[in-house]
């Protein structure tokens, strides 16, 4: 008797400078070294380091394909393979990953469930909570799918102790500003209530 394969869904979190995309890429070259074939795509308002690859911050980099907001479907994800003319298909790919999953739209949770459905195994990569520490949808419904969730912790820059939190250094109050190390720290819980305690006094 022959029984489809089952899809699976992992969730990799964190806040800034954790790590979150060098472990979806490790994850990702070790699909490689089984043999196996992978798709990697990005939302399209990514513009840091390079258009067409995932780049974590140290530098390390993947090919991946661009994806606009509110196109996270089947079919969405075809077209995309189609315009950026990938040797990959869907079809082939025995896993899917997406990275900076909190900023695609909340269409990723249906999409996600519809890969899992096709037997993919799926991994999305991206940020848990905003600057301000609000849930950033769609990464808790993702984490809340997910058969498995990796919540990764960077260092803190102000006092070297394991840091949760991102804090915003520049003045906009945006809910989304794309950027780096020119726009963000990674800070402890402490040192995030202490600083923007500071913040609104000033």
């Amino acid at each position: 008797m022959c029984y489809k394969k089952s899809g699976f869904l992992e969730a990799i979190t964190g806040c800034m400078f954790s790590g979150k995309t060098d472990e979806l890429i490790r994850r990702l070259e070790r699909v490689e070294i089984a043999g196996r074939k992978y798709l990697l795509f990005k939302p399209s308002i990514d513009d840091r380091y390079k258009k067409t690859a995932v780049v974590s911050h140290r530098g390390i980099e993947l090919p991946a394909v661009l994806i606009d907001s509110e196109q996270e479907t089947v079919s969405g994800l075809l077209g995309a393979l189609e315009s950026a003319n990938w040797e990959v298909s869907l079809e082939e790919a025995d896993v899917v990953a997406f990275d900076e999953g909190n900023l695609f739209s909340k269409k990723l949770l249906d999409l996600c469930r519809e890969l899992i459905g096709l037997g993919k195994r799926v991994i999305v990569s991206g940020l848990d909570l905003t600057y301000n520490q609000e849930p950033f949808e769609p990464m808790p419904q993702v984490m809340a799918l997910a058969e498995e969730v990796l919540k990764l912790k960077a260092v803190c820059k102000k006092c070297g102790e394991p840091a949760t939190k991102t804090l915003r250094t520049t003045s906009s109050k945006e809910r989304i500003v794309v950027g780096g190390k020119d726009d963000y720290e990674a800070v402890c819980a402490t040192c995030y209530a202490r600083i923007r305690k500071e913040q609104e006094i000033s």
